[in-house]
């Protein structure tokens, strides 16, 4: 058989390499098309396993429905493990008296909680440009997300599950996202799911006209934005947002405290590789400067001192404990030397406005840890936790995936990234590093 003459083979090469590029250009425009939400109708992959989700959810919330927690939680409540079979499929949840206890802290009633979860309406499918591997569902209200998860990460999220919710029962107005539930749904003859209800940081979303994944850091934090008028939802990174701020006015003192305890949190629980999520929407006229009235601010302030039910605590469902902000005398910012300081701020309701309403003195143990716990005055807005109203936006602002622990096979990857990316900041450093970077990316990064 004769060879082929050479020119031949540079144009077969040539159509071959044409060829290869067109299906790559094709997979990318087509991954591009797929970024977004889309409802899981009838015809998707995932719409049998959504659908075993919900009857599997409905059941194992109905028990705490029909079963409210009334004490505290014990060693033996982080431990449970309730199996529930069901006609094709078997739930597995964990943890369910904790997490109803959570629930209730954040001032969602089980059925209300049920209702989202369980709903009629579709679940969404959210396909973003993240390299993880899990499937994201959105309920039809956008209020909830469930994420799927290995093993290992679900091991260790309830191995640390008591002190994440000691943690939020410190700092009730803490950044870190809140965890609803945790589950593992199995299939005969497929392999078992597990996954985890966690709130939206990003709810309500209607408005919002931009949303960013922070980790600090250089390498690989670019997305090509979406063209202009584009349906399409990206999740834009670190040098996507350089030249802007969050501009928060005077509730800055309170977020930039917040970061900082919730990363040392985490440097504590020695993972790296978590996000800061932030999104932003413009205020509307009539929402900007507003002016508590006095009354208002009495049973706001009132509210700060005798906050709702404690996540480690079961009892009546509650907003979690609000406190000073802007509003507020109580405030912490940092001096140039590192050490944290107490400030006031303008229209702040006076010392003796709380001691008044409390009950106690500017020297009681109790006004003392109220300023300790960084709390601050939420809004009268849905997602309170998450949401920070700055004088011309409104940011939702949380701190996500929290499951990297900082492991030999990660300490390698470290000097790897070091030697491929010498001068410059990639996300694999250590926890210590990583939680000083994210909390310098904040103070330069806002104002």
């Amino acid at each position: 058989m004769s060879a082929l003459p050479q020119s031949s083979v540079a144009s077969g090469h040539c159509q071959h390499s044409g060829t290869v590029k067109r299906k790559r250009w094709g997979g990318l425009r087509q991954q591009w098309k797929l970024l977004g939400l889309f409802e899981i109708d009838q015809q998707h992959e995932f719409y049998n396993l959504t659908c075993m989700m919900k009857e599997g959810l409905k059941a194992a919330i109905q028990i705490t429905i029909d079963n409210q927690p009334t004490n505290e939680l014990v060693d033996e409540d982080f431990r449970m493990e309730l199996t529930q079979i069901h006609k094709d499929f078997t739930l597995q949840t964990f943890a369910l008296r904790v997490f109803a206890c959570l629930r209730g802290s954040l001032g969602m009633t089980e059925r209300e909680y049920q209702h989202s979860l369980c709903s009629s309406s579709s679940y969404l499918q959210f396909i973003s440009n993240s390299k993880s591997k899990a499937d994201f569902f959105l309920t039809n209200d956008k209020r909830f997300f469930l994420k799927t998860q290995n093993k290992r990460e679900i091991l260790f999220l309830l191995e640390n599950l008591k002190i994440y919710m000691e943690h939020l029962s410190k700092y009730p107005h803490s950044l870190l996202v809140k965890f609803l539930g945790v589950h593992r749904i199995k299939i005969p003859h497929k392999q078992k799911k597990y996954f985890i209800v966690m709130q939206s940081v990003f709810y309500p979303d209607d408005r919002i006209n931009a949303r960013y994944d922070i980790k600090g850091c250089e390498v690989s934090r670019w997305t090509e934005p979406a063209p202009e008028g584009s349906q399409v939802i990206v999740v834009l990174k670190d040098l996507n947002f350089e030249g802007q701020y969050i501009n928060l006015d005077q509730q800055r003192p309170w977020f930039l405290r917040q970061v900082e305890i919730d990363t040392h949190f985490l440097q504590r629980l020695n993972v790296l590789d978590y996000s800061l999520l932030l999104a932003h929407q413009p205020l509307h006229h009539d929402e900007r400067h507003q002016c508590l009235s006095f009354a208002t601010l009495i049973m706001r302030t009132k509210k700060s001192v005798y906050p709702g039910s404690s996540p480690m605590q079961a009892g009546i469902a509650g907003v979690p404990g609000v406190g000073p902000e802007d509003d507020s005398a109580f405030l912490f910012s940092q001096t140039e030397s590192g050490h944290m300081r107490k400030s006031t701020v303008r229209n702040a309701p006076s010392v003796e406005i709380v001691q008044s309403i409390s009950g106690t003195n500017s020297d009681s143990g109790e006004l003392q840890d109220f300023m300790a716990h960084n709390r601050r005055l939420l809004p009268n807005f849905k997602n309170p936790l998450h949401v920070i109203d700055g004088p011309e936006q409104r940011y939702f602002i949380g701190i996500i995936d929290i499951f990297t622990v900082y492991s030999f096979k990660k300490r390698l990857e470290h000097w790897w990234k070091r030697l491929r990316h010498p001068g410059q900041t990639f996300s694999t450093v250590s926890p210590p590093a990583y939680c000083l970077r994210l909390c310098q990316w904040v103070q330069g990064h806002s104002k």
